[in-house]
C-alpha cells in the first residue's frame, strides 16, 4: 500500500509498505477514504515532539471502509462505512470506565503522560496513523463507529478529532450563559470551540490571531469578534480594555507548543527544542482571563518544561482545564448538532489533497499559504 513515511524533520515522504495485519482479536483493517493533516501533526512534522522516530506513519483525522476484521470482533462487518476516533482506548479501565478514553492506561507503555493516538509518536504508543491506503484499528469493537447514513465522509472525518477536540474545550471552559469567551487559535479547533462557545450560552466570542485569512474565516464560520495581536504592542492589555478592564471569563487556549508572538519563547520551543512548547497562547490566556476565571486548554505540547505563568494562575484563583478530547463521549450530542445544521464541519475543509501529494500538502499546511485552513487527503484507495 502506498502510506506517507516520516524521514526527520520537515521530511516526509510516500513510500511502500506492507497493508497491516491482524495482530489481535479484536483488530479491524480499514480502508481509509478521507483522512486530514492536523495542525498538531506539524509539531511531529517540525520534530518538536519526542520520540517520533523515523519509518512513522502519521494520521489520526481519518474514515474508511472495514476491510477485514479479527475472530472476535463482532460489531463490525467488512464493508462497513466507519469514523475511528483518534484516541486508541480498551473501554474497561479506571479511565474509560469514567469515560475519559483519552487516559486510558492499558494502550500505551507510557500511559502514566498519556493514552493512545493514531499516527502520534512513540510517546502515545507508536501507532502506525491513516494518512496511508489501509490502517490497523485496534478494540475495534470500542473505538469506531458507522457513519450514519445522513452524515458526509467530510464532516465525519472532521468528527475524529477537530470538531470534538473544539467543542470539548468550551466544555472545559464551563461556559455560562451571558459569558465572554476569547478563543487564541483561528485553526479548526479554535473554529469550533468559538462556535461552540454559542451553543452553550456565550454572551460574546472573541478569537485571536496574527493571520487575516483565518481571522476572516472566523468572523464568518463562527460569527466571532476578532483580534489580530500584531495590530497591538500588548494584545492581553487590548483584551482588557475591550472587557470592562477585567478580561474574559473564559479564555481557550488552541494553539499550542508552536505559538508564536515572543520571539525568545518561539526560538527556545520551536528551534532549540529547550521547552516542550512555546507557552506564548499559554501565557496570554492566563493574563487575559479575569480573575477567577477559567482557562481550558487544548493545544499540544510535548511532555517537557515550558517557561508557563503558573504563579499568575495561583493567584488570580484561576481554574485550568485540559486534556486530551474523549472524541467518542462527544458524538451523540455533536451528530445532533450537525444534524440539525448548528456545526458544519464540512466548512472548514479547504484543500483536498491526493495521498501520493501529502509532502506539497504538509508545506502548503505548515507555511500557511494558500489561505489553508484544514487540508484532508484522498488516499489511492478510496
Amino acid at each position: 500500500m502506498k502510506a506517507m513515511v516520516y524521514r526527520g524533520p520537515y521530511k516526509i515522504r510516500v513510500e511502500d509498505k506492507d497493508i497491516p495485519q491482524i495482530e489481535h482479536p479484536n483488530d479491524a483493517i480499514v480502508r481509509v477514504t478521507r483522512a486530514a493533516i492536523c495542525g498538531s501533526d506539524l509539531h511531529l512534522y517540525h520534530g518538536m515532539m519526542p520520540d517520533t522516530r523515523v519509518g512513522s506513519t502519521f494520521g489520526h483525522e481519518f474514515v474508511g471502509e472495514v476491510h477485514e476484521v479479527g475472530p472476535s470482533v463482532q460489531h463490525l462487518l467488512p464493508g462497513d462505512r466507519v469514523m475511528v476516533p483518534f484516541n486508541i482506548f480498551c473501554g474497561t479501565c479506571y479511565f474509560c470506565a469514567r469515560g475519559l478514553y483519552s487516559n486510558c492506561h492499558n494502550v500505551n507503555p507510557n500511559a502514566t503522560a498519556v493514552g493512545g493516538i493514531y499516527g502520534y509518536s512513540h510517546t502515545c504508543g507508536g501507532y502506525d496513523g491513516g494518512q496511508a491506503e489501509f490502517v490497523r484499528v485496534p478494540f475495534a469493537d470500542v473505538g469506531p463507529s458507522p457513519i450514519p447514513e445522513w452524515m458526509s465522509e467530510d464532516a465525519a472525518v472532521m468528527l475524529t478529532d477537530a470538531v470534538p477536540t473544539g467543542y470539548f474545550g468550551a466544555q472545559l471552559g464551563g461556559i455560562g450563559e451571558g459569558d465572554t469567551v476569547v478563543v487564541f487559535g483561528a485553526g479548526p479547533v479554535g473554529l469550533v470551540a468559538a462556535q461552540s462557545a454559542w451553543l452553550m450560552g456565550a454572551g460574546r466570542v472573541i478569537v485571536v490571531d496574527h493571520l487575516d485569512y483565518r481571522l476572516e474565516k472566523a468572523r464568518s464560520f463562527a460569527h466571532a469578534e476578532t483580534c489580530n495581536f500584531v495590530e497591538y504592542n500588548d494584545v492581553v492589555v487590548h483584551l482588557k480594555k475591550i472587557t470592562e478592564g477585567l478580561g474574559a471569563d473564559v479564555v481557550i487556549e488552541a494553539v499550542g507548543a508552536e505559538a508564536v508572538g515572543n520571539l525568545t519563547q518561539h526560538i527556545t520551543a520551536a528551534k532549540l527544542k529547550l521547552q516542550g512548547g512555546s507557552p506564548v497562547a499559554l501565557n496570554w490566556a492566563i493574563d487575559s482571563v479575569r480573575k477567577a476565571g477559567t482557562v481550558a486548554v487544548l493545544g499540544a505540547y510535548g511532555p517537557m518544561f515550558s517557561a508557563v505563568k503558573f504563579g499568575d494562575a495561583m493567584n488570580k484563583g484561576l481554574t485550568l482545564r485540559m486534556n486530551q478530547c474523549p472524541v467518542k463521549r462527544q458524538w451523540p450530542r455533536l451528530f445532533e448538532h450537525v444534524r440539525n445544521g448548528y456545526l458544519k464541519p464540512s466548512e472548514l475543509i479547504t484543500h483536498r489533497i491526493p495521498l501520493e501529494h501529502i509532502a506539497e500538502g504538509y508545506h502548503l499546511f505548515s507555511n500557511k499559504l494558500d489561505n489553508c485552513i484544514k487540508p484532508v487527503l484522498t488516499p489511492n484507495a478510496a
